[in-house]
């Protein structure tokens, strides 16, 4: 039998390997040649990394940018205090602008501007970059302008002068930050970019710009055959390099993800570029659930308390399956009362380390988008051995108080459970129980006695200075075919909402104190820092403008103030000043106790804090399990839980997907209301001014929870005349002025005029600008 000749090829990208090859008798190509010979996968070629010589830019002769140093060169000189080293943040809405954060000691962490197309000398958002600080006299301030790239060309280069030119007019001199120019990229952060293909102008053009999604990525040039179809959809495309002679990035096309607009494609672009892992589970993980039918055992009732005869329910919104968290309340022989947090005990099923584990630790949070909820862990946990659904025996982690009637805490127990909801309810269903007249069941009387103890802790919590803040959330009713939004309605809060976070509150207080007790080093915790005082300062101008005072030296003299601050023929302000306070605040964070020492939690005015009560949708509370479980010898320990380094790390990464999430969560409202705007025409609606700025006013729709820029210049109109006074804050456009917190009548409508970049926009109709009227701009909502 002959043996089959194998032909064996040899790719290489290296010309010196390719000769060599070739002299020994390999047949050799480079990858360009192979993949070019595939006549059956033309498309293949498009996904080619561009390799640029750097032969080959010096002959075109234009140079743009300086060179970058060597790492070496760079290293040397950030150790001599030289250059600076720190992340590149471009600004979204100037392009020709962006700063660096370098991260000095505790105290020094400085910020420097960069501005100008040669000074950010290619650097791309989120980069590490070495940074050399400009002489004094080339310092420069932070612009106001807005500046979106939109050149077609690659030789606008006096239009580009004439931009920078705008950034230098008109500047206060006590505006002048810290300058400097990038002079070398350290590690570069490139991802894949979603976006929309700019298709050339040109006639069977090959090469063609990509617009990123994200404002403060680049323009990349990507080569492609297959143009005609790729325009109008979201496709994906990887940076590649960035040649000196070249104005944008070289990169090629990874994907084509659909049609724009479509509701599938842009949920998708929304999670690829807010980084929320969202694939399927894998088999790895998958095998390390519980094998189904499962059920408790004697084995697992030995170290577990049953407390299946307690009259526990569970009060949700509606909808909810991932249900964490069951109370109950009883009165005891001695006259006090028994009150039980029961919460789901996810780390029973998921092992320390598993591919389940590291999976769960990786996504770090369940996202919620408007029809979509991405889980942390598999469903078969989330919705339903680990969810606390009524009538069925489940594992639980209670927190068990014994309390008199003042909500004063006497004792404090934590147990592995069994336990048996009696009730699953919604926040409604729950309050109209305890309204009734009639009903004087077992789950009512629960209720009423949680509600009564509920009010005598919210007391407490807002004596000792915790903050009621306000934010307009948006509820959208989703039409049951074509699922598009068909109402939209700010979330009502009941009675009931605020019984069942008292009660969460307090058992994260307890467990908190708990787990540092045991472990002063590697508690997990959360802390959230009180904002610099500068931060009030927008805060405390808007209500001395209808003549309120705001004291803000502590959280008690603020939360004072906000209730004080009542209004009798304008009862909305009081919300609007808080919506305000909401935006002054610095973000909550996780952190190692042995890595800090300011445990103090500024919101909820509490000296410690943690996350324990929703284990099912966020991997905090699991370790906090974790440690509850060792601290009272529920369970073992395991060398990282012990690890104040790795926790710090895990820390890190919880912080960053929880404001993803967030993010993630915002853009989704933000493509909803676009869809319920897109089916509505014009809309005229009350709003009132929550900024001003210098050429616009944002403002505040109540009814939709929306927020949006009023812009009072437009392209190619005659400018209206503007005053800003920045000391108010207030805004004159011609004869009419404009101050924070003002009542005004807006149209919206939606603009989709720019298929990456659809947007609401809004014009003023109430009070008229003597002048003219301008069409305003909405520059907040966007799908970036």
């Amino acid at each position: 039998m002959s043996a089959e000749i194998i032909q064996v090829i040899l790719l290489t990208n290296d010309r010196n390997n390719k000769e060599k090859a070739v002299e020994e008798g390999l047949t050799a190509y480079t990858c360009e040649e192979y993949i070019k010979s595939l006549i059956a996968n033309p498309d293949l070629v498009d996904r080619l990394a561009c390799v640029s010589d750097e032969g080959k830019e010096i002959e075109s002769g234009r140079i743009i940018f300086p060179e970058h140093l060597p790492l070496s060169k760079l290293q040397q000189g950030i150790k001599s205090g030289i250059y600076f080293q720190g992340t590149f943040r471009a600004n979204r809405d100037n392009y020709l602008e962006a700063t660096v954060w370098v991260y000095g000691d505790a105290e020094e962490n400085k910020e420097i501007i960069i501005q100008g197309l040669k000074n950010l000398n290619r650097a791309v958002h989120e980069d590490l970059v070495a940074v050399e600080l400009l002489a004094k006299d080339q310092w420069v301030a932070p612009s106001s302008v807005v500046l979106q790239d939109e050149g077609q060309n690659e030789d606008d280069d006096e239009n580009e002068e004439e931009k920078e030119n705008t950034l230098k007019s008109s500047v206060n001199k006590n505006m002048l930050r810290p300058s400097g120019r990038v002079v070398g990229i350290i590690k570069r952060n490139w991802r894949p970019f979603c976006g929309m293909l700019s298709k050339s102008q040109i006639k069977e053009a090959r090469r063609h710009l990509f617009t990123p999604a994200d404002r403060r990525i680049p323009r990349i040039r990507i080569e492609t055959r297959q143009a005609s179809t790729l325009e109008g959809q979201r496709i994906i495309v990887a940076i590649d390099g960035w040649p000196r002679n070249s104005r944008y990035p070289n990169g090629h096309f990874v994907k084509n993800l659909g049609t724009a607009g479509d509701k599938e494609t842009e949920t998708e672009v929304l999670l690829l570029e807010h980084d929320v892992p969202h694939q399927a589970f894998s088999q790895a993980v998958l095998s390390f659930l519980p094998k189904m039918p499962w059920s408790i055992t004697e084995e697992d009732m030995k170290f577990r308390e049953d407390l299946r005869y307690l009259c526990v329910c569970s009060v949700d919104p509606p909808g909810c399956t991932d249900i964490d968290d069951a109370l109950h309340c009883r009165e005891l022989e001695n006259g006090n009362l028994e009150v039980g947090v029961h919460i789901a005990d996810v780390s029973h099923f998921i092992r320390p380390g598993n591919a389940l584990d590291q999976e769960s630790a990786k996504r770090g949070t369940t996202v919620y988008l408007c029809e979509k909820r991405i889980d942390m862990v598999p469903e078969l946990l989330s919705s339903n051995l680990c969810s606390l659904r009524s009538n069925v025996d489940r594992f639980a982690f209670s927190c068990i108080w014994e309390m008199n009637h003042n909500a004063e805490i006497l004792k404090t127990r934590f147990t592995k459970s069994v336990i048996n909801s009696k009730a699953s309810l919604t926040y409604a269903e729950a309050q109209m129980r305890i309204d009734s007249a009639s009903m004087q069941d077992d789950i009512t009387t629960s209720l009423r006695g949680l509600n009564k103890l509920a009010k005598v802790l919210k007391k407490r919590r807002i004596d000792n200075g915790a903050l009621t803040l306000s934010s307009p959330e948006v509820r959208f009713h989703i039409d049951s075919e074509t699922h598009d939004p068909i109402d939209l309605q700010t979330k009502e809060l009941k009675e009931t909402n605020s019984l069942v976070e008292e009660f969460m509150l307090l058992a994260n207080v307890s467990v908190a104190k708990k787990i540092h007790e045991e472990f002063s080093e590697y508690a997990l915790l959360r802390k959230h820092p009180a904002p610099p005082p500068s931060n009030y300062d927008i805060l405390v101008k808007a209500a001395k403008s209808k003549n309120l005072e705001i004291k803000t030296d502590s959280a008690k003299a603020l939360a004072d103030t906000l209730d004080k601050a009542e209004s009798p023929d304008f009862p909305y302000l009081n919300t609007l000043l808080r919506i305000l306070a909401t935006r002054c605040m610095m973000q909550a964070v996780y952190f190692c106790s042995g890595m800090d020492n300011d445990f103090h939690h500024y919101g909820l005015a509490s000296p410690i804090y943690t996350h324990f009560t929703s284990p099912i949708r966020r991997y905090a509370d699991i370790i906090v399990h974790r440690l509850l479980a060792v601290a009272i010898e529920a369970d073992s320990t395991y060398p990282e839980l012990t690890d104040k380094h790795k926790l710090a790390d895990l820390c890190k990464n919880l912080n960053y997907r929880h404001k993803m999430a967030q993010y993630a969560q915002r853009a989704s409202v933000a493509f909803h209301t676009q869809l319920f705007f897109k089916n509505k025409g014009v809309v005229n609606e009350e709003a009132y001014i929550l900024f001003v700025r210098k050429n616009a006013i944002v403002v505040l729709i109540p009814k939709y929870g929306l927020e949006g820029t009023v812009f009072f210049e437009e392209k190619d109109k005659p400018k209206p005349n503007l005053n800003y006074n920045d000391e108010v804050p207030s805004l004159t456009v011609e004869n009419t002025t404009f101050y924070t917190f003002d009542k005004v009548k807006v149209n919206i409508m939606l603009d989709a005029s720019n298929v990456q970049h659809q947007k609401i926009r809004m014009a003023l109709v109430e009070p008229k600008v003597r002048h003219r009227l301008y069409n305003a701009k909405q520059h907040i909502i966007q799908l970036s």
